[in-house]
């Protein structure tokens, strides 16, 4: 079966060429040029259905995300967004998009199902309390996966992570992997944010994410209009991608985890 058998049964035209796109770590995704001259993204992934259910999430809070075509199995198909530019171009209209993003409120922390990157689970079951979420959903799940001496300072943390995180802050819509890669820019505008891991969580982890890799001005920071203390909480959310690395691509990561929990104190 060629790549682009599924994809041509999915939308009923065929498919000229399937090229492979560089930078899927996770999964395997494809630029599809169709017979008539139009293109396609295809991604075939275990969470192309919930992916899929990302992207509408998305697109339904008024943020740019590539419009779901088809999803099947392990096949999602979706709009081709043209991107010209790196993040750093579009500060300001990515902090537009992000305050719609969060301002998409749920009821409890979390999401309907469980996601994924590669190999390593993301446990959405919902819950209540924030902290509680963060700690069993986001830091403890690793501790079977990392160095005895990393997995005691890890329980030490999330044992008091109350004293740390607010308990109820408002339940955002989060994209959820949000770094520099993951947002396709026009110009000077956000053309698409792609590749979520959605849930519903504090708002803050969005931005540890993006500035994990990223390095947003001031004037960003000040838009989103963050709580005055945001920076101490942003080891702590910054923790979760770092184990998340760890687990992935090995010991490279160790030093980055230990960093950020010798700032905890821990």
């Amino acid at each position: 079966m060629s790549t682009a058998d599924v994809p041509e049964r999915l939308i009923g035209r065929p498919v000229a060429a399937a090229r492979r796109l560089s930078g899927g770590d996770l999964s395997a995704v494809f630029r599809l040029t169709l017979a008539d001259g139009g293109t396609l993204i295809a991604k075939r992934a275990a969470t192309a259905t919930s992916e899929a259910d990302m992207l509408r999430a998305i697109r339904a809070a008024g943020v740019p995300a590539p419009q779901v075509i088809a999803v099947k199995g392990e096949w999602l198909l979706m709009e081709d967004v043209a991107a010209s530019a790196p993040v750093c171009a579009a500060w300001p209209d990515l902090a537009g998009n992000l305050t719609l993003l969060h301002a998409a409120l749920g009821k409890d922390y979390g999401w309907p199902i469980d996601h994924a990157f590669g190999a390593v689970a993301i446990e959405n079951r919902p819950a209540t309390d924030w902290p509680i979420f963060w700690a069993e959903r986001r830091l403890l799940c690793h501790l079977p996966f990392v160095r005895p001496d990393l997995a005691r300072r890890i329980e030490r943390l999330a044992g008091r992570l109350h004293d740390h995180l607010p308990r109820r802050p408002p339940p955002s819509l989060l994209h959820g992997d949000l770094w520099g890669g993951n947002v396709l820019v026009a110009g000077n505008r956000i053309a698409a944010l792609i590749d979520p891991a959605c849930y519903r969580g504090d708002r803050e982890v969005d931005v540890a994410m993006l500035t994990l890799f990223d390095r947003p001005p001031d004037s960003f920071f000040d838009a989103l209009a963050l709580d005055t203390d945001w920076r101490n909480r942003q080891p702590i959310y910054r923790l979760w991608p770092l184990l998340v690395h760890l687990r992935l691509f090995g010991n490279s990561y160790a030093d980055s985890v230990d960093a950020a929990l010798a700032v905890l104190g821990c």
